[in-house]
């Protein structure tokens, strides 16, 4: 089961599939952060934009899967939508589908992408659906919003997953079902043995390391004193229905799943605040959250490289979310 991928990223759906059995064939990504992580870890990969590489220099293939960039969609972004140029970025995919014709088809996309509205007004997702239904031989497509605690990521991370089957197979696929969410509280990840790479953290600015001191595991921002707050936060706390009731600053408690690791990796809007320690998870705790093994290596050595790493590993899809999802398409499909 020979797989291409696109818009590979550093590689977490990727580690999914080969652990599943599938034989990554070609990957490509134009982020050098990306790419430096993937290589060291997985394959070698394509360096080149995607819209500068013909259909013919990459391998043939039964599955090609793609994460293509989330920001133009995200809820955290501007939603520009497809009025982004990255956000029409899935059309090179369709191209490249177009040639190939693999017998799976996987999109990976966050939830924003359920709302965004198509330059015809019509939903993306919808018109996505609709380019694969009609691509080649064509495909029988289903989509589904997956939180990968379900499937056995100790993390709450929302994210969208449209999976096509080529018609001619005779076969269509069924998400797999939620499992149980046994040890998935984010205390069971903190005790990480000396020898383990990457236990460096990404230092917070002044005025959050000053703010968390005031929060305590399980707060966030409402537990801190009105006259420490910032002017912003003062004026949300003053009118907080209208804003409704925003959770910046959230530090989980030992006992609960973490929230979603974002690619900024900032206090404001994701769950990065270690639970007991006054500072940001290190690049391992929140490998961890994400579901990457502690051999899969990232890079430390510089400050650069560590704002880069939190980049990478939040905009990664978590290998255990992707490893079940490719398990179900092995048996459907390959039986």
């Amino acid at each position: 089961m020979r797989l291409v991928s696109l818009f590979s990223g550093c590689g977490g759906m990727d580690v999914g599939f080969a652990k599943a059995g599938f034989e990554i064939v070609w990957a490509n990504d134009f982020d050098s952060d990306a790419q430096r992580v993937y290589s060291h870890n997985l394959h070698q990969i394509d360096p080149r934009d995607i819209r500068t590489v013909p259909a013919d220099d990459i391998p043939d293939c039964d599955i090609i899967t793609a994460g293509f960039p989330c920001q133009p969609f995200s809820n955290a972004g501007k939603r520009k939508g497809v009025r982004d140029e990255r956000g029409t970025l899935f059309e090179e995919c369709m191209r490249i589908i177009e040639v190939k014709q693999p017998k799976v088809v996987v999109f990976e996309n966050v939830r924003g992408i359920l709302s965004t509205k198509d330059l015809d007004g019509n939903k993306l997702i919808d018109n996505i659906e609709h380019q694969l239904a009609n691509t080649g031989q064509g495909y029988e497509v289903g989509h589904k919003l997956l939180n990968a605690s379900n499937y056995g990521v100790p993390q709450n991370r929302y994210r969208v997953f449209m999976v096509g089957v080529r018609k001619d197979l005779g076969r269509s696929f069924v998400f797999p079902d939620p499992i149980p969410k046994e040890g998935l509280e984010v205390g069971n990840l903190l005790d990480i043995p000396p020898h383990v790479p990457n236990q460096v953290d990404w230092k917070l600015s002044p005025q959050a390391a000053k703010l968390i001191t005031f929060i305590p595991e399980g707060g966030s921002w409402k537990d801190i004193p009105y006259d420490e707050l910032p002017p912003r936060f003062k004026k949300i706390r003053d009118n907080i229905k209208k804003y409704r009731s925003p959770n910046f600053y959230r530090r989980f408690a030992r006992h609960e799943i973490n929230g979603t690791i974002t690619a900024s990796a900032q206090p404001e809007n994701c769950g990065i605040i270690h639970p007991l320690e006054n500072r940001r998870y290190t690049i391992r705790e929140i490998a961890r959250i994400q579901s990457f093994d502690d051999d899969f290596v990232f890079f430390d050595e510089t400050p650069g490289d560590i704002k880069s790493m939190y980049k990478v590993i939040g905009n990664a899809v978590p290998p255990k979310l992707a490893q079940v999802l490719a398990l179900a398409i092995k048996e459907q499909v390959w039986g």
